[in-house]
């Protein structure tokens, strides 16, 4: 948190934690385990966090499904910090192929839950009738990928705000 994920060596690791670097390279011999264990870590929470979201009392159907990808978006630290991972681990997937299987796989699991989301719109019966599921799911994913970088890297001229807003008029473009 203090000086990015970039910046986390083993060696750093080690001293924050107060642990000697051999202790930690047990676990984690290079930054590149250290890079696909924080990735997995960040998976699974935002995995635990969506698998275990409940529709409130009186919630409008749209409000719930906007929540539900408000998940994967940097709208509070934890999950600035949890896309801060996700966009060092992709920086990092481009020049280190051992990270490759795991990348696809947290982009298959977030495409699933983006895909959830659209069929949910449908199934309510709130989505357009001529909505094409797949290209509306890869435009979500686009979308969102999209709004949490530019958040991420330009939070001055696209703030949680604006995030917020591009999201809802995305889904209410989906609505009937």
């Amino acid at each position: 948190m203090e000086e990015g994920i970039e910046q986390a060596s083993v060696r750093k690791i080690a001293q924050v934690a107060g642990f000697s670097v051999g202790a930690v390279r047990h676990y984690f011999a290079s930054q590149s385990e250290l890079l696909h264990f924080s990735m997995e870590l960040v998976s699974d929470r935002v995995m635990q966090r969506a698998m275990t979201r409940k529709m409130k009392e009186n919630q409008e159907p749209l409000e719930f499904v906007t929540e539900g990808v408000c998940e994967v978006l940097p709208i509070d630290d934890e999950r600035k910090i949890e896309m801060e991972v996700w966009l060092a681990f992709s920086a990092k997937v481009l020049v280190d192929q051992t990270l490759r299987e795991l990348s696809n796989k947290v982009y298959l699991d977030m495409h699933d839950g983006l895909k959830n989301v659209v069929m949910a719109l449908q199934l309510l019966d709130m989505a357009k009738d001529e909505l094409d599921l797949d290209m509306e799911v890869n435009r979500l994913h686009a979308i969102v990928d999209g709004m949490a970088m530019h958040y991420l890297l330009n939070p001055e001229q696209f703030s949680h705000e604006s995030m917020m807003q591009t999201l809802n008029y995305h889904f209410r473009s989906l609505c009937k």
